[in-house]
């Protein structure tokens, strides 16, 4: 009898260890995510013409305080983000929904040059060993509280001296003018 609750107690702490491991991980992963509860800025992003269709993009994002810098080609920016949205049981617990700035590009307002000119994009995000948003698409019935996860992009014109303001809500991301030059070219945008 001492034998089988041994054995028991023995099983019962590798459960619990293994348990634990796991959610060890996914804690660690979703600390490469940042809540979103309502309506946040996430980053804004200011730029300098150094040639046509060339521009240097200072990105500042709401959680880092160093700036980065990057050169985007084309007419336009684009930033996308990846959103993980919990189940009702799981927001009562206290899981709001996440997000992660995956990446930043130029692009062309051109299709065909969209197509065949040089491209530029840029990972706003460190790569993990383990993706939650990834086990989550391949295994959606192991996260049942994951109510739903997608992307979402925003994007505007390139002009020097414009500078955005990116927000991100339940419902995606939104880029809005911050200034007089970023307002004057996403009027006279088509």
């Amino acid at each position: 009898m001492r034998t089988a609750f041994r054995a028991a107690a023995v099983l019962l702490l590798l459960a619990a260890v293994a348990v634990g491991s796991v959610a060890a991980v996914v804690a660690m992963n979703l600390r490469t995510y940042a809540r979103l509860t309502y309506e946040q800025p996430v980053l804004f992003i200011e730029f300098e013409s150094l040639a046509p269709q060339r521009f240097a993009a200072t990105v500042t994002r709401a959680t880092r305080t160093e700036p980065q810098r990057f050169e985007l080609a084309g007419d336009e920016w684009q930033v996308d983000a990846r959103v993980l949205k919990w189940s009702g049981v799981a927001n009562v617990l206290g899981l709001d929904a996440y997000y992660r700035l995956e990446r930043i590009n130029g692009r062309y307002s051109d299709i065909e040059q969209e197509r065949t000119a040089a491209r530029s994009v840029y990972s706003l995000h460190e790569d993990t060993r383990f993706d939650l948003w990834a086990f989550a698409r391949s295994h959606p019935s192991w996260v049942p509280f994951l109510d739903g996860f997608y992307g979402t992009a925003a994007f505007l014109p390139m002009a020097s001296g414009a500078r955005f303001e990116v927000t991100l809500s339940q419902t995606g991301l939104v880029a809005r003018p911050a200034n007089d030059a970023a307002r004057a070219v996403s009027q006279a945008w088509k």
